[in-house]
């Protein structure tokens, strides 16, 4: 749910590859010719209020009642792309980011630098190739497993 949660507000580009269409045809009431040149803007549909709930903010619940997934089948949530389009590192990529948040949740405790507060935290994006902070998220991790 959390990943899901994360893809959904953060996805690592604001846009997916484009596309072109391969005929003339209507999407939601829009006419696209045949050759256009087609961009999805994930960044926006993580956002839409017509598609979430308090699209602003983070709630992995979102996802605790429904089976939207992260491969393409619901276009709700398309951050490795969809069907035959879609990123093929998804499964390698999912598998990666499960493995390393459980071992960084299971294995350290984490602290903010100097007295910074959570309220000191600036996430202000940073919109470029990816989508980033404008200040990076500061962290110390205390290793917790004794051996």
């Amino acid at each position: 749910m959390v990943i899901k949660e994360s893809s959904r507000l953060h996805p690592v580009a604001p846009l997916l590859i484009p596309h072109e269409s391969i005929e003339d045809c209507e999407v939601d009431g829009f006419y696209i010719p045949k050759r256009s040149r087609i961009l999805i803007n994930l960044w926006t549909m993580g956002r839409d209020p017509d598609i979430w709930i308090e699209p602003e903010k983070f709630k992995p619940k979102k996802f605790q009642e429904n089976n939207i997934d992260l491969r393409g089948r619901h276009f709700e949530l398309l951050p490795f792309g969809s069907r035959r389009r879609s990123c093929p590192g998804l499964q390698l990529g999912l598998t990666a980011v499960h493995l390393v948040l459980a071992q960084l949740i299971h294995c350290f405790d984490w602290e903010l630098p100097n007295g910074m507060t959570p309220k000191d935290i600036d996430m202000t994006k940073k919109f470029c190739l990816v989508t980033t902070r404008v200040q990076h998220l500061m962290l110390i991790p205390k290793y917790r497993l004794h051996i």
